[in-house]
C-alpha cells in the first residue's frame, strides 16, 4: 500500500508536458520569445544553432512577447530557436566551503577547484530586514586606515561609500582596508572593472591568508549587464547569509557605479526613457533597494558592514549616481585628485567626508580630538596659498598660527603607506596626543 502511494507521488511529480517557446527576435542585448509564459526574473534556456544551450533571464514582457537577456555573449542564435523555462528558485547551496573561493554572478566557480557545496539554500535575492527589527550600529569597526579610524570612524553594520574620480586611488584604498579590517568573513564584489585587476586584487590585496576568509564574486567589464547585476546581488546574498550565521562580515563592492550603469543598459534596452544624464528613473529607485540589503540583521550576534566605491565621472561630486549614493549611505569618504597629485595617499579629503555613525560609537574624547584636528586643517587651508608667497604674517590669529605649526604633523598623521597598519586604539591615542 505504501509502495503504491510513493509510486503515485513520484508519477505526479513528472511533468506531463514541457512548455516550449520560440525565439522570434534579437536586437542587441534584448531577445524576444513567444509561446511560453515566463515570470519576470525567471531563468530560461535558449537553443543555439550548434545544439548548445544559452542561459538567459526574463526581464520584461509586452502582450504575449517575453523579453529575455542572456547571461553571456549570445552567439549562434537563430530565429525559431527553442526556449525552455528554467527553475523559479535558485538551487545554490552555501556553507563554509565557499570561503576561499572565486565565483561568477551565477555562483559558478572560476578557480578550477571543483564544485561548490553547502548545507543551506542560498536565496535568489538578498533578504530584506524589517526596519524596526534591524540592529543599530553600536560597535566600532577597525579598518586599519589611520585617516578613517581617527577622523571618520566606522561601525559594525555601517554602509559607507568611497567617492572619487578615475585614477585617484579608490581600489588601492579598498585593498588596504581589505587587508587590515578586523572581520570574520570578507565578501568582495569586483563589478564591471578591468579583468587585469581581478587576479591582482586576489594576490596582492587579499593574499593567501586573506583569501581563506573571503568569497570573491567577479563580473568584469566584458560580461553582460545582466551578469554584473547578478554578481552584485549575489555579493549581498552571500554576506547576509554569513551575517545571519552570527559572523562579522565585511562586504566590499567595486563599484556601485558599474552596477548603476548595468541597470541603465537593461532599462534602456527595454525602452525606458532616459532621465537624468541618460539614467532612467528606475535606476534611482533600485539603488536604495540594493543598499538596504546590507547592514545589520535582526540578531545581535552578527554584523554586516559594507563599503562601496562610487565613481565620480569627471570628478563631479554632483553626478546623479554620486548624489544618490551619498543620500542613501551612512557616510561618504571623498578622495580628491588635488591630494593625489600632491602625493598625499590615501587622498582622503577629511573636510568633505563624514561618518554618520561616528558620534554614537566613539568616546567623547575621541570625537573632540577629531573635530579639533578638522578645524586646524580647515584653518591651514585658508592660508595655504599665502605661505609660499610670504604673505602670511604670524601673530594675527593664535589658532591659525597653531594650525600652521602643527600642519606637518597633521599631514603625516593623515598619510599612510599601502603596507602600513594603523590599529584603531593606536590611532585614537595618536590623535588625542596630537590635538591636546
Amino acid at each position: 500500500m505504501i509502495a503504491d502511494v510513493l509510486r503515485k507521488l513520484e508519477l505526479d511529480s513528472v511533468p506531463v508536458a514541457t512548455p516550449t517557446g520560440r525565439l522570434v527576435g534579437a536586437s542587441g542585448l534584448l531577445l524576444e520569445s513567444v509561446g511560453c509564459p515566463l515570470q519576470t526574473g525567471q531563468r530560461c534556456r535558449i537553443e543555439t544553432a550548434s545544439g548548445e544551450w544559452l542561459a538567459a533571464q526574463a526581464v520584461g514582457f509586452r502582450n504575449e512577447t517575453s523579453y529575455l537577456m542572456p547571461f553571456k555573449k549570445p552567439n549562434g542564435l537563430v530565429t525559431g530557436a527553442r526556449v525552455l523555462p528554467g527553475p523559479d528558485k535558485s538551487n545554490l547551496m552555501i556553507g563554509p566551503s565557499w570561503l576561499g573561493r572565486v565565483v561568477n554572478g551565477m555562483g559558478e566557480p572560476l578557480d578550477d577547484r571543483g564544485r561548490l557545496g553547502g548545507e543551506h539554500p542560498l536565496p535568489a535575492h538578498p533578504p530584506r530586514v524589517h526596519p524596526l527589527r534591524k540592529q543599530p550600529v553600536r560597535e566600532t569597526l577597525d579598518v586599519g586606515v589611520r585617516a578613517i579610524n581617527g577622523m571618520l570612524t566606522l561601525g559594525k553594520g555601517q554602509r559607507v561609500g568611497l567617492f572619487a574620480g578615475s585614477g585617484v586611488g579608490k581600489s588601492v584604498l579598498l585593498g588596504l582596508m581589505t587587508r587590515q579590517t578586523v572581520a570574520d568573513v570578507v565578501v568582495v564584489g569586483l563589478i564591471g572593472e578591468r579583468s587585469r585587476e581581478v587576479r591582482e586584487f586576489i594576490e596582492m590585496s587579499l593574499g593567501e591568508e586573506g583569501l581563506k576568509r573571503a568569497v570573491v564574486v567577479v563580473a568584469p567589464a566584458d560580461e553582460s549587464p545582466l551578469m554584473r547585476l547578478m554578481a552584485t546581488e549575489l555579493c549581498h546574498t552571500i554576506a547576509a547569509h554569513f551575517r545571519d550565521q552570527g559572523q562579522h562580515v565585511l562586504l566590499l563592492v567595486d563599484s556601485l557605479t558599474r552596477y548603476a550603469m548595468a541597470r541603465r543598459e537593461v532599462a534602456l534596452a527595454l525602452g525606458e526613457p532616459p532621465a537624468t544624464r541618460g539614467y532612467p528613473p528606475s535606476v534611482f529607485s533600485l539603488l536604495p533597494q540594493l543598499v538596504e540589503a546590507a547592514g545589520n540583521g535582526e540578531h545581535d550576534r552578527g554584523s554586516m558592514s559594507a563599503i562601496y566605491t562610487v565613481l565620480a565621472e569627471g570628478d563631479d561630486q554632483q553626478d546623479p549616481v554620486v548624489d544618490t549614493a551619498r543620500a542613501i549611505l551612512d557616510g561618504h569618504i571623498v578622495l580628491t585628485r588635488e591630494l593625489a597629485e600632491r602625493g598625499h595617499y590615501p587622498a582622503i579629503d577629511i573636510a568633505a567626508s563624514v561618518s554618520r555613525c561616528m558620534a554614537q560609537i566613539v568616546p567623547e574624547s575621541h570625537l573632540r580630538a577629531a573635530r579639533g584636528l578638522k578645524e586646524m586643517a580647515a584653518r591651514h587651508a585658508q592660508v595655504r596659498d599665502l605661505i609660499p608667497l610670504g604673505a602670511y604674517v604670524p601673530g594675527a590669529d593664535p589658532l591659525t598660527d597653531r594650525a600652521v605649526s602643527l600642519y606637518p604633523r597633521i599631514e603625516a598623521f593623515l598619510r599612510q603607506g599601502t603596507r602600513e597598519a594603523a590599529p584603531l586604539a593606536e590611532t585614537r591615542s595618536h590623535l588625542e596626543a596630537l590635538t591636546s
